[in-house]
């Protein structure tokens, strides 16, 4: 999926928390975008990867593309490490839902992620798509009208 597409599904994800768990939407919904765009540190051409080039050169040289940072070994180091050194459990809650969000969007294309990293097993859903087809723009569309709806919920307003 591309960038665009897993900030959104970061902040669907996050506005969806957020009404569930009654927590400040604004907060989720800004650690959610980081957690949405964090797995793909290790894609120099991600948006996080152009803006720390570095970092993602040594991740990608170390592990590569949609392995480590695509597995729950790295959603429990990062769990950990914010746990120990982050006392805000909002933005620790909304970086972990946006990248899990960010695992459930590339699971639903070809290539898939290898979740339980280091074993080398893809997983991806059944139906799968490419990067930046017409079925992503699709569930572009989708994430946006979560997006909406939840956020109306989230402001005390009712469709």
């Amino acid at each position: 999926m591309t960038g665009k597409t897993h900030i959104l599904g970061g902040i669907a994800a996050s506005l969806a928390y957020a009404h569930i768990a009654n927590e400040d939407p604004m907060i989720m919904v800004g650690a959610g975008i980081v957690g949405a765009l964090l797995p793909d540190i290790c894609h120099s051409g991600s948006k996080l990867g152009r803006k720390l080039p570095l970092l993602s050169k040594i991740i990608n040289t170390l592990f590569g593309h949609r392995t480590f940072t695509h597995s729950l070994l790295f959603l429990v180091l990062i769990a950990s490490l914010m746990n120990a050194f982050f006392p805000n459990d909002v933005v620790k809650t909304g970086i972990l839902v946006g990248m899990v969000s960010h695992y459930i969007l590339d699971m639903a294309t070809r290539n898939g992620i290898k979740l339980f990293f280091p074993l080398n097993l893809t997983v991806r859903f059944p139906v799968t798509t490419r990067t930046g087809s017409k079925v992503e723009g699709i569930v572009f569309s989708i994430l946006t009208l979560i997006s909406f709806y939840y956020g109306f919920q989230v402001l005390g307003f009712y469709l």
